[in-house]
């Protein structure tokens, strides 16, 4: 059987997703987890492959993941979801035997940019330089790829903090993330101009990469016969967690008063 699990994480606790020697990865603790239950023999043998290998402090709502097993999908399910901590199952799917997660529709990454006194008609401006197809040299960091991508759609949704929606069947190397650092650098005032010159290709311009804490791949879509049956206890999960900042959140304004408010 080959199984596809849909797995959400916080990258902030991680040394980004791809297994490396001596730093804590997701897909270092996913392979140990499978390991532990011998719900795999080895990655290998399991043919375990990932949608996207996010970078160190991503976090996702939605990748993707798929191995080969002999386990029952319910034990799997069962012992994985006791086993992590900054790791979630989402879901599960039985796949066809050849299925790889890397050969998607389409990715959703979200950004969370800090609004501080950015120009929105501009931020929304350039972000639609970016939707079609384009050679992304100047906006990614390429090693050896294909610089050409098609950006399908960019949304902005105002606010103090503003989130920054990416669609696109794929995405190359720091992309979104420089993306935003020009966005960003639109919105305090450089000129349109100079980023739709380096989009052009015309001249060669680093607008900088914006933090990768602020990044999330939300989903990950495949054909409508891939149907994940989604697990209920990540909304429990969710609830304490959000208890938990909410609890931080007002020690914090506690301090500011007995600080300050005298």
């Amino acid at each position: 059987m080959r199984l596809a699990l849909k797995i959400a994480y916080d990258g902030r606790a991680y040394h980004g997703y791809a297994r490396q020697p001596n730093v804590k990865t997701i897909e270092g603790e996913i392979i140990d987890a499978l390991l532990e239950i011998k719900a795999i023999e080895s990655v290998e043998e399991a043919k375990l492959h990932v949608a996207s290998r996010t970078d160190k402090g991503v976090s996702a709502w939605g990748n993707v993941i798929a191995f080969n097993t002999s386990m029952k999908k319910d034990s799997i399910i069962n012992a994985l979801c006791h086993l992590f901590k900054n790791i979630w199952i989402i879901g599960y799917a039985s796949v066809e035997k050849n299925f790889h997660p890397r050969y998607a529709k389409q990715r959703k990454y979200r950004y969370y940019l800090v609004n501080n006194g950015l120009d929105i008609k501009k931020v929304r401006e350039v972000a639609e330089l970016f939707i079609g197809e384009h050679d992304f040299s100047n906006f990614a960091k390429i090693e050896n790829k294909n610089p050409i991508r098609k950006i399908d759609d960019i949304v902005i949704h105002d606010g103090k903090i503003i989130k920054v929606d990416f669609t696109a069947k794929t995405f190359l190397w720091h992309q979104v993330r420089r993306i935003v650092s020009a966005i960003e650098k639109a919105g305090e005032g450089t000129p349109i101009d100079e980023i739709k010159d380096a989009l052009a290709g015309r001249k060669k311009t680093n607008f900088g990469i914006a933090p990768p804490e602020n990044l999330v791949l939300m989903d990950v879509v495949y054909p409508k016969n891939l149907n994940f049956h989604y697990l209920k206890y990540v909304k429990d999960i969710l609830k304490m967690k959000k208890m938990d900042m909410e609890k931080k959140s007002m020690m914090l304004d506690d301090m500011e008063k007995f600080l300050f408010e005298k």
